[in-house]
């Protein structure tokens, strides 16, 4: 399953190559891949989430579709509203390490800082009960994702 999965992850990717959205109907993409549209769902919820950096806008009915938008970086305020909004007051691990993830692919930090994120989210770091871990993480890591976009802003007006 998982490699169906990144079959369908790898085909939309593909599609968003030049463009910053693309719209697909769930039906025709799982009939292209043989699949249930369940399977779809699954593929947009993991794969194309906020956490990823992804929005995803969807219609029902007969002339339904699904809209995947890759969300805007740099001198995109929304960007990181959207990020602080998913954290929230309480996040787990592999949420916070997902986000990471992107920002990291994104180029919009470093693997070693990316390294050290993970290491302060990590839950051998935060020794408290689960329900605490998940609060001071998401503290933590709004702080983090605040010193990441000011970073970038600074740099932005460094290289002007």
């Amino acid at each position: 399953m998982a490699q169906l999965s990144d079959s369908i992850e790898h085909f939309i990717k593909e599609l968003m190559t030049e463009d910053a959205h693309v719209e697909l109907r769930r039906n025709e993409l799982a009939q292209h891949f043989g699949c249930a549209p369940s399977q779809i769902n699954y593929v947009l919820a993991t794969r194309f989430s906020v956490d990823h950096g992804y929005i995803i806008e969807s219609r029902r009915g007969g002339g339904g579709y699904v809209r995947i938008v890759r969300m805007q970086t740099r001198g995109e305020p929304n960007f990181l509203d959207a990020l602080l909004n998913r954290v929230g007051n309480s996040v787990d691990e592999e949420t916070a390490n997902a986000i990471i993830s992107n920002l990291f692919e994104r180029k919009m930090i470093t693997g070693r800082e990316a390294a050290l994120m993970r290491s302060a989210v990590s839950r051998n770091a935060l020794a408290l009960p689960i329900s605490a871990k998940d609060v001071l993480r998401a503290a933590v890591f709004r702080n983090m994702l605040e010193q990441v976009f000011k970073n970038l802003e600074e740099d932005k007006r460094n290289d002007v």
